[in-house]
């Protein structure tokens, strides 16, 4: 089996080599029509572009370009006369070794079209992003999920491919003996790999749902993180946690894996953090779809907290990304209606007050309302799990108290010596509180 998850974890035909690259930043501005964003202007998008190269190593930005253009989906993706104006510029450009296209996806025939005419590596918003994975992904599911999104990829490649050997020789010819085409042949290939992909990715689903029955079974509640990508959800948890180890980088797509972070709320109890993957406009659909599987983790937690980087000029358009893609992931309504809004890096705007109902201003670098936080997500935390926080009278001769440490979360214990008693302060769970009436029917309970 490791050979196995080895062979589809082995270098992959369409992933970019680790050396440096010179890059030249194009960006299609929609000046009019229904592909032109009201949430954003082209200057912030190739601000985004330029941060995406940014992020990998020894990448540098040669060139910023923004060139008008009434329809990104045909050919050349510029009419004719931007297009030579924009062939020229990149020309001119010294030592370019690739240009970034911010676009979604470009055909693998347009692809072609432009590195001919240009004469460099031509990349799309999916090449790049699943670039800055590839450099990011630490553990095998990350990289199997990666694996999974390159598929679409080599596919295209594939189909390309093919109709250039076609050209060459006049039509496909056969595999000797075996009565299929080279595209068939390698169609199956990519199929089988697929395949093979999927299963390797559905047995670690599988071990996931046996950790987290096994969390369940001690009732520890699950708050997902969610966020626009570099809006500072790992920061943010490090201060309600204060777990040393967490170091937040400042960069896109830092964190691609989910991972687990244990904090306390203000009456004591446990709480789970999960940390998940950020958000990007236009996010192709493939990747957020080999990504559904750390996704549905956000599934089966009690609450989401999605960070808002407030002081971002696009923070608007970075909320409406984030709240589509959750509504994507088919979550239940309550996860949805339930979220807590956090307004974060506000310690860089002076008086900062959300003007969002509900919404929470802080500062997770400064620890600016952090308590407010905390009492937000426990309330909504005892709303979402039925748990109460109350107090009982407990007779110290009984089982109670054990009783209670077992199938409860024990606050507090004030014993009263003169009559053999204590009380206890617990966050127990409605069905825990039903069975303990039950049981001990005469204990006096005191409501909060």
């Amino acid at each position: 089996e490791d050979e196995e998850l080895e062979e589809l974890l082995g270098p992959s035909p369409v992933a970019m080599g680790p050396g440096a690259q010179r890059v030249a930043v194009v960006h299609p501005a929609v000046k009019w029509g229904p592909k032109k964003s009201p949430l954003t202007t082209a200057d912030l998008q190739i601000a985004e572009a330029v941060a995406l190269v940014e992020t990998l190593p020894n990448w540098t930005v040669l060139d910023r370009i923004i060139i008008p253009t009434k329809n990104p989906d045909k050919k050349f993706i510029f009419g004719k006369g931007n297009f030579q104006v924009l062939t020229e510029k990149i020309k001119k450009l010294p030592h370019v070794t690739a240009v970034f296209l911010n676009v979604e996806r470009i055909s693998s025939l347009t692809k072609k079209e432009l590195e001919d005419a240009w004469g460099v590596k031509v990349l799309d918003r999916y090449t790049v992003v699943l670039h800055i994975f590839r450099c990011n992904a630490r553990t095998k599911e990350a990289k199997l999920q990666i694996a999974l999104a390159e598929i679409p990829l080599l596919r295209s490649n594939l189909k390309n491919e093919v109709s250039q050997l076609d050209q060459q020789r006049g039509g496909s010819r056969y595999i000797m003996g075996s009565g299929e085409t080279f595209l068939e042949t390698q169609t199956r290939v990519l199929k089988e790999k697929e395949l093979k992909i999927r299963n390797a990715l559905e047995k670690l689903r599988r071990k996931r749902s046996l950790l987290r029955s096994q969390r369940r079974k001690r009732e520890f509640p699950v708050v997902s993180v969610m966020g626009y990508t570099n809006c500072g959800k790992t920061t943010l948890i490090k201060a309600l946690t204060g777990e040393a180890g967490l170091q937040p980088r400042d960069q896109l797509f830092a964190t691609l894996d989910i991972t687990a972070h244990a904090g306390s709320l203000p009456s004591r109890m446990a709480v789970i953090y999960v940390d998940t993957i950020g958000f990007l406009t236009d996010l192709p659909h493939n990747l957020v779809e080999s990504f559904s599987a750390t996704l549905e983790e956000v599934a089966y937690s009690d609450l989401i907290v999605h960070v808002r980087d407030i002081t971002h000029p696009e923070t608007v358009l970075q909320k409406a990304t984030v709240l589509a893609v959750l509504k994507n992931l088919n979550l239940p309504s309550h996860l949805l209606d339930s979220m807590v809004e956090v307004h974060n890096k506000v310690d860089l705007i002076e008086r900062y007050k959300p003007t969002e109902e509900n919404a929470l201003a802080v500062s997770a670098l400064h620890g600016h309302g952090l308590e407010e936080l905390k009492e937000e997500i426990e309330k909504k935390i005892l709303t979402a799990t039925g748990k109460k926080i109350l107090t009982v009278n407990v007779n110290l001769e009984g089982a109670q108290l054990s009783w209670l440490y077992k199938e409860a979360t024990v606050q507090e214990v004030e014993v009263l010596p003169e009559d053999g008693t204590a009380r206890v302060k617990v966050i127990i769970s409605a069905s825990a509180f039903g069975k303990y009436k039950n049981l001990f029917p005469n204990s006096k309970i005191f409501m909060p």
